[in-house]
């Protein structure tokens, strides 16, 4: 069984406040809030540990429109007192820390350069005050074994808070056979007089594009209005971050996917494929039909009976 509790406590009794996560039996403890909260979260008992944090903000041309920074301290309280003077774009704060004070500096760095990495290779956010990786505490073989395990825990727990920066996109190895009512085909999208043939499955709950994949080389529609203006503009933006970190490598009038690249829905993934709005519903196809299809494959069908359907 691959199921996992996770109990989520809303502090101010509503969502998008103060939040605490917790796992039975893992002694770690994930403090979650806005910065609109700091001086209540600073408040709190958790506030006054060790531990690794992230700073969680805007930007819209980020995989998931975030923009994250990580980092350690030996204690939360005056590090975010710092960080409220001197960083003026985040607006979200998550801390990470032990429940028995198990773990000591050395582990804390380690997690912190295991974070910084794991982000970087996801790809998900902009790391912009995290201009340097930095390099993991030595630990001691069953040191490292312990960290590695919390580590799995966090990456468990930041998605159920809506944080998806540290999620790669192929499953983890004990989840490598999902249920059959959730393993996804293949699905493809062309175009063949533009040159654009795309790959992309469902993983979780996030549309994959796949590696390899041939999209446009560069995103040059406007948009006629100006919600799609708005729109387009972050598409835009959107695809040349991807160029510019190398998931794009663009080869004349066509981009080639050098990674499998996550997309919060398959229009999304479409339209940076085809280089405007785009429908992934109907636009993504396999062999039973369209996207869309296959989404409603196990739908009961609703008959309507002869007495119902002479109703006005």
């Amino acid at each position: 069984m691959s199921g996992k509790h996770i109990e989520l406590f809303l502090v101010d009794g509503e969502p998008g406040g103060i939040t605490t996560a917790n796992v039975s039996g893992w002694t770690g403890h994930i403090l979650s809030g806005p910065r609109t909260a700091l001086t209540r979260i600073l408040a709190r008992d958790e506030a006054h540990r060790n531990g690794i944090y992230l700073l969680l903000g805007d930007d819209p041309g980020a995989i998931e429109s975030v923009a994250c920074y990580i980092g350690k301290t030996e204690d939360f309280s005056a590090r975010f007192r710092q960080h409220d003077r001197q960083k003026d774009w985040w607006d979200r704060a998550i801390l990470v820390s032990s429940r028995d004070d198990s773990f000591n500096e050395g582990h804390w760095g380690y997690l912190e350069a295991r974070l910084v990495e794991i982000a970087n290779t996801a790809k998900r956010c902009s790391l912009p005050d995290n201009t340097q990786t930095p390099q993991p505490r030595k630990l001691s073989e069953a040191q490292q074994s312990d960290a590695e395990v919390f580590l799995e825990q966090i990456r468990g727990i930041l998605p159920v808070l809506g944080v998806n920066i540290l999620r790669g996109t192929h499953r983890t190895p004990e989840r490598q056979a999902p249920p059959p009512d959730i393993d996804s085909p293949i699905f493809t999208l062309t175009a063949p007089k533009r040159g654009i043939k795309a790959r992309g499955r469902v993983v979780g709950d996030e549309f994959i594009m796949l590696e390899g994949s041939r999209i446009v080389g560069k995103w040059t529609n406007a948009g006629r209005t100006s919600s799609t203006r708005q729109s387009y503009e972050s598409l835009r933006t959107q695809h040349a971050k991807l160029v510019d970190d190398g998931s794009i490598a663009v080869e004349g009038m066509i981009g080639r996917l050098t990674r499998d690249i996550p997309f919060r829905s398959p229009s999304a993934a479409g339209s940076i494929a085809v280089g405007y709005s785009c429908n992934g519903r109907t636009a993504w196809k396999w062999t039973g039909g369209t996207y869309g299809d296959w989404e409603n494959r196990d739908l009961p069908t609703v008959s309507t009976s002869p007495a119902e359907s002479l109703q006005p």
